[in-house]
């Protein structure tokens, strides 16, 4: 039936881009080649992946509609690493972009100066993306089988509601077990967002069905409510930002623990044309109540695109047991063209990692970042460094990384 209605949407764009829309064809096209270098203690092997990802559609538009269809493929050219599906996972770290061929996007959408509506396989990124978001560093990405809508009925107003069957995983095509290609359920996704004089304050729920997705040994399926705040003001070419949230989780459907957890999260920055500082504090809370099985469930955020948050060593991507306090800084400088480069950017992060139960020290990570756009092309270079105290082992990893969009 899903795979009906995928074609479906697939036809639907074949007709939009007739001869009366001929003019409004958008053609789609993206490349990324990467170098990911992973040094893992505990490990005899380190990891090396030299990947290309290529990302090719049509848009065709017409009036308030649109249709697309993108197909993406992974290829590695040197797979010297443990893709988190195939070969032994104890002697290469592993980097998680396996080998794929798939339908990345097919979707329709209807758009009006109040609504817009977007049915079918499609990129879902809400707010900084910590609930759901496309895990854009991964090759695969993340997509939703679903139906969004998004109305305005006054101005600064704003209502976000997306029902979804389908998550399309990173794990592409060959994923299976607790790491599938596509996890069915029945999720909801809902925003309710007002301007105001000190930011945009919404609230939220999100109901994440995961379909017997197992991970540590507890199900990953909770209901979780919560509010943001996120607003900017400038002083002259200074402008300051903040942002914060808090939320509450339990288990939902068939999640088979009895449990309540906390989010919390207070992040400033301020950008100063040129040198940018900032600091957080993020905490994934510990599970309170009943749960099968010797683990206690935690705060969880399977959907999120992980990778922007607890640091690029993703030793955190499962919150542990006794859940995650994060306290973080960071410092940076940004010009916008130095020579033939422009959007030039340099930062640097630190966190230091602590459970919310019982404030064991996990360690600490130092993650680097400098990057700057040729033409079409963005280049970076990246590097994250995990130092260990009671959680997880020292972690090095590396990226060489080349952007080019059409």
């Amino acid at each position: 039936m899903r795979l009906i209605f995928n074609l479906s949407l697939l036809s639907v764009a074949v007709i939009a881009a007739g001869p009366a829309a001929a003019q409004t064809l958008t053609p789609l096209a993206e490349a990324r080649l990467r170098h990911e270098h992973v040094e893992q203690d505990g490990l005899p092997e380190h990891a090396d992946a030299v990947t290309v990802r290529v990302r090719a559609g049509l848009q065709a538009r017409e009036g308030h509609w649109t249709a697309l269809a993108e197909a993406q493929g992974n290829l590695a050219i040197v797979g010297d690493y443990y893709d988190g599906l195939a070969g032994p996972a104890t002697v290469r770290p592993q980097i998680s972009d396996p080998q794929n061929v798939a339908l990345y996007r097919a979707q329709l959408q209807y758009r009006s100066d109040a609504l817009t509506v977007t049915a079918g396989r499609q990129r879902i990124q809400l707010d900084d993306e910590r609930f759901v978001g496309a895990a854009a560093i991964r090759n695969n990405g993340q997509t939703f089988d679903a139906v969004r809508t998004e109305l305005t009925p006054v101005k600064g107003v704003k209502a976000d509601v997306t029902y979804a069957w389908g998550v399309r995983t990173v794990w592409g095509i060959d994923g299976a077990g607790a790491r599938q290609q596509a996890i069915g359920g029945n999720n909801v996704f809902a925003t309710l967002g007002v301007t105001t004089p000190v930011g945009t304050l919404a609230g939220f729920a999100y109901l994440v069905d995961q379909d017997e997705a197992i991970v540590q040994g507890y199900r990953l399926s909770s209901q979780t409510y919560g509010a943001r705040l996120a607003g900017s003001r400038g002083f002259g070419k200074t402008k300051l930002a903040w942002t914060a949230s808090h939320a509450r989780q339990s288990d939902y459907h068939r999640n088979p623990n009895d449990y309540a957890a906390d989010y919390w999260l207070a992040d400033i920055g301020l950008d100063l044309a040129g040198p940018k500082v900032g600091a957080g504090y993020e905490v994934l809370g510990a599970g309170r109540g009943r749960s099968r099985g010797a683990t206690l469930a935690s705060f969880q955020t399977p959907l999120a695109s992980i990778f922007k948050f607890q640091g690029w060593a993703d030793k955190l991507t499962t919150t542990p047991a006794d859940g995650i306090r994060d306290l973080y800084g960071s410092a940076g400088w940004g010009w916008p063209q130095l020579g033939a480069l422009k959007a030039v950017s340099v930062q640097a992060v630190y966190h230091r990692f602590e459970s919310d139960r019982l404030v064991r020290h996990y360690g600490n990570e130092i993650d680097l970042l400098a990057q700057a756009r040729i033409g079409r092309t963005v280049a970076s270079l990246r590097y994250a460094d995990y130092r260990a105290d009671r959680f997880a082992t020292d972690t090095r990893k590396l990226w060489l990384q080349m952007d080019w969009t059409l």
